[in-house]
């Protein structure tokens, strides 16, 4: 299993109805995508973040589900521009030593194959 994790740090002068629709976007790709098994969007207590989505997807070919699904696409296209800053990491319990790499590898490919997102997240991941 994969737990997939997004915390998200709004800008300023950011409107409740932006946050709202983007957080609409989270749950409904939750809702759609057939990968995810389970998920949860919601605050953020514990550090400098406003928001989390937790997703879990079964596999790496699920996660690749995740990540192309135009829900999620969606989700990009309206949110990112919001945000200020962002965080993405994963868990899970596979103890294939390559795992973390298949996965980067995953994100690398997306970007590749979509200039457009690759712009967007430009800036926004910590380095």
């Amino acid at each position: 299993m994969i737990y997939h994790s997004i915390r998200m740090k709004a800008r300023d002068g950011v409107t409740r109805a932006q946050i709202e629709e983007a957080l609409e976007c989270l749950r409904e790709q939750g809702r759609v995508i057939p990968a995810v098994r389970s998920f949860v969007v919601g605050r953020d207590f514990g550090g400098d973040f406003d928001w989390t989505g937790v997703f879990v997807i079964e596999d790496l070919d699920g996660y690749w589900e995740y990540l192309v699904h135009p829900a999620h696409l969606r989700t990009d296209r309206v949110g990112l521009p919001l945000l200020e800053r962002f965080m993405q990491f994963d868990v899970t319990d596979d103890e294939d030593p390559d795992f973390g790499a298949r996965i980067a590898e995953l994100h690398r490919r997306r970007y590749e194959e979509d200039p457009e997102l690759a712009a967007l997240v430009a800036g926004l991941l910590p380095r």
